[in-house]
């Protein structure tokens, strides 16, 4: 039997050819026998964004029903075995805090943070946050908790409204379930599809195949050492990561002219400056890349020619003319690595953030990270980019309660260490272990909360793609910044919002003013990274005169 996930020799799926000529019921063959929407071709373009590129509302819409009903499949046979890895790992409660910053002035005023409170007991696990929702061009803020319990073949999800004193449940389990009922469930609104149909393909990469870690250096002069900070009580090496390069791709050749035109006239004076940050690359220097192909074969190639892994198409190829627009920026990561820290990140951390990361799409970049190939130690603080503006900086704190109290812990003498039927494995050093004792979990951290009403499953609107919420929770971070009673939050806008819903325009309460102090602002940071870039530089002037007297003393 063939391999119906196979890649030709121009590196696209039997379902992305499909897809790109605009072949419905062949696509809708290959869809109903297993072929991954998911899947990427050799240009890093899946099998919905090239859908789109077709103009082609019902194909559109199959495919987006097909992903949806695939990501709920991975959902459900994912989580029970991400909970019986946790399992396996020694219990523990640990804190995640979420702080963004920008190197521009003004949107580093709005920055949010946020604090993951995570609990760990044997299968069960519990996530409480705060998230704002998305209604009426409103953030509304919210307390939330997401329990996670974990069965023989299936797990119990629960997600808890404090403030409504409601609880969404749902038993995850394979068996049981339906294809042609799922697929109902999952079926996209009309809304949903124009809103792809008449918005730019965006997507946004992290590219870190050529990402090196040196250790950072503290100290002047000749006095130079490796640095090492203290946070939250654990002593970590402060490691830099160059070569991380934040890669966005539009695409807009399926848009008609006038939504073209909004897709570059709705950009507040704010988003217009920044984009003098962003760089243009391509093959012509660092231009404008814009490809002009033709719409599914025009220019006649042959199946024989395109299946000959030999013949040169040279600029040829199929699909509709691709509008695309590339920018670039270097970023430098960082990490703060413990190497006795009593948490594993492979054991204990990870399984975690794979759990969030299937719903949220800024854990999803954390997973990203964190799988990379990092120097030896568990990273009590990471600092990596997520869009063109924004770092997020993740710190592990108040570890079992160690810092600051937490009521639903309970410390014994004997839980200094770990039970024998945890995996000793997870502890990095017995010392650490007794300065932050293991702890108890109160049994009704995982359950339905006293006076809470359980109302089953709850409908939201299934989380689209994570390119697209960064891409808006940019949007809306700078339609708002300098409101101080709509203050937005990455997080909220990953969370709770959607593409497609573009708010009103700002621009008219703007003004040039506003233009005017955001240039004047970019031009003092300017000044003052220059002044950073010629200190350091006289530094190692001066470095290089001590050197050389010290030899002539000699």
């Amino acid at each position: 039997m063939a391999d119906i996930e196979q890649l030709d020799p121009r590196g696209r799926t039997p379902l992305h050819l499909a897809t790109t000529l605009g072949h419905l019921e062949c696509a809708r063959v290959l869809l109903k026998h297993g072929a991954d929407v998911g899947k990427e071709n050799r240009s890093g373009w899946t099998v919905l964004q090239e859908a789109v590129s077709t103009r082609d509302l019902e194909l559109v819409q199959l495919v987006l029903r097909y992903r949806d009903y695939q990501r709920a499949i991975k959902r459900l046979a994912g989580i029970p075995i991400l909970l019986e890895k946790l399992r396996k790992a020694q219990d523990f409660y640990v804190e995640m805090k979420w702080e963004f910053t920008s190197w521009v002035p003004l949107v580093s005023k709005i920055c949010p943070s946020d604090t993951y409170k995570v609990w760990k007991s044997g299968q069960n696990l519990r996530v409480d946050t705060t998230l704002l929702g998305f209604d009426h061009m409103t953030w509304q803020r919210g307390n939330r908790s997401f329990v996670f319990r974990g069965q023989d073949t299936s797990a119990v999800v629960m997600e808890i409204d404090h403030d409504r004193r409601v609880v969404y449940s749902e038993t995850l389990a394979l068996a049981g379930h339906d294809q042609e009922v799922l697929l109902a469930a999952v079926q996209p609104t009309e809304e949903q599809v124009m809103g792809r149909l008449t918005a730019p393909v965006v997507t946004t990469q992290l590219d870190t195949k050529n990402i090196a870690f040196e250790r950072n250096k503290s100290g002047i002069l000749g006095w130079r050492s490796e640095k090492t900070e203290m946070v939250n009580g654990y002593e970590a090496k402060v490691y830099g990561a160059s070569n991380v390069e934040l890669i966005t791709r539009t695409r807009t050749e399926h848009l008609s002219d006038q939504h073209k035109g909004k897709s570059k006239g709705s950009k507040t004076p704010l988003q217009s400056f920044l984009g003098i940050a962003e760089q243009h690359v391509g093959p012509n220097n660092g231009t404008l890349i814009t490809q002009t192909l033709s719409h599914a074969n025009p220019t006649a190639i042959t199946p024989e020619e395109y299946f000959n892994p030999n013949f040169e198409l040279g600029n040829r190829d199929m699909g509709r003319p691709m509008e695309l627009t590339t920018k670039t920026q270097k970023f430098k990561a960082k990490l703060w690595l413990c190497e006795d820290h009593p948490l594993s990140l492979c054991e204990q951390v990870a399984p975690i953030i794979d759990l969030m990361a299937i719903s949220n799409a800024l854990f999803a970049k954390l997973r990203d990270f964190i799988t990379l190939r990092l120097p030896p130690g568990f990273p009590v603080k990471i600092e990596i980019p997520i869009f063109h503006i924004l770092n997020a900086r993740i710190t592990f704190g108040n570890l079992n309660g160690c810092d600051e109290p937490v009521s639903s812990l309970r410390h014994s003498p004997s839980s200094e260490a770990p039970s024998p039927s945890s995996d000793s494995s997870s502890v990095s050093s017995s010392s650490s272990l007794t300065s932050c004792r293991a702890c108890e979990m109160d049994p009704a951290l995982f359950e339905v909360p006293r006076g809470y009403s359980v109302v089953g499953t709850h409908q939201d609107t299934l989380r689209e793609d994570e390119d697209d919420l960064l891409q808006f929770a940019i949007q809306q971070s700078l339609l708002e910044a300098g409101s101080e009673y709509d203050q937005v939050t990455i997080w909220e806008a990953l969370t709770n919002s959607k593409p497609g819903t573009h708010p009103m325009s700002h621009e008219s309460r703007r003004g040039d003013s506003y233009a005017e102090q955001l240039r004047l602002a970019m031009a003092l940071s300017a000044r003052e990274q220059e002044e950073a870039e010629r200190r350091t530089r006289q530094e190692e002037e001066e470095l290089q005169r001590i050197l050389q007297l010290s030899l002539t003393e000699k």
